[in-house]
């Protein structure tokens, strides 16, 4: 029967020595034999015994539920439990990994749009982030307040186009004005703007606003506070506003 020594163990299944004497103190893989020479020497089945612990650590199992494992009488039933268990807090883990890496996309993509770099820009940043979902559902309801108007125009101008009737047409577009207003100073009620250049939260005058070049989640504007003209980041008041 072939006897190994801790470094031999240890070389074979790929560990130090270190860790098979950590095992040893934690009885879990316990040497079969002591030589006189007061060496510890492990068996065929402590080295089959060792290689399930290194698969099983690699899984990502601690060493007490190892250990119990093996005090098992049903092992077999007892490690698919603990394996799909496991399994669910990897996924876990994986998920939050993957929800920040995310965020560092996110926030090197608003990065690129700062044109002054500053360590308040990461709280400029930070503080857009987290009102993500809030400005989402702002826009999601005037995407839905507004599409069908749309639909409703381009209708009523088919009308007037294919059989002449041109009347709904001019009532549906002043209903439709009507419409776009409120949706319009909804949205001023509910964004507000950081500066990037003194990092203020502040709200613009309602005709600046209407009329300033934007993209999806920016607007050139005039800070209140500092004066600059510039790109300002949209997000979400913390409290609602009249208009100005």
């Amino acid at each position: 029967m072939s006897k190994y020594t801790t470094g031999e163990i240890a070389k074979l299944c790929g560990v130090s020595v270190r860790t098979v004497q950590y095992y040893d103190t934690r009885n879990i893989l316990v040497p079969s034999e002591i030589s006189e020479g007061g060496r510890r020497l492990y068996s065929g089945e402590d080295l089959k015994r060792m290689r399930m612990i290194c698969f099983l650590r690699d899984a990502g199992l601690s060493i007490n539920s190892i250990r119990g494992l093996f005090e098992e009488e049903d092992a077999g039933s007892v490690i698919s439990i603990i394996l799909d268990e496991q399994e669910k807090l990897l996924r876990l883990e994986l998920a939050e990994r993957q929800e920040k890496l995310n965020m560092i996309e996110l926030i090197k993509k608003e990065l690129k749009k700062i044109e002054s770099f500053s360590i308040d820009s990461i709280g400029d940043i930070a503080y857009t982030m987290n009102n993500r979902k809030k400005m989402f559902r702002i826009r999601t309801a005037m995407l839905c307040a507004g599409l069908p108007i749309e639909i409703f125009e381009i209708g009523l101008l088919l009308l007037w186009i294919f059989k002449g009737i041109w009347q709904p047409f001019v009532i549906g577009m002043i209903f439709a004005i009507g419409i776009s207003v409120w949706i319009i100073r909804y949205y001023f009620m509910k964004v507000d703007y950081i500066c990037p250049k003194c990092h203020t939260i502040f709200k613009p005058r309602f005709k600046e606003m209407l009329f300033a070049a934007h993209t999806p989640t920016t607007r050139r504007l005039t800070c209140t506070e500092c004066g600059h003209h510039g790109f300002c980041v949209e997000t979400c008041c913390e409290t609602e506003t009249t208009e100005k």
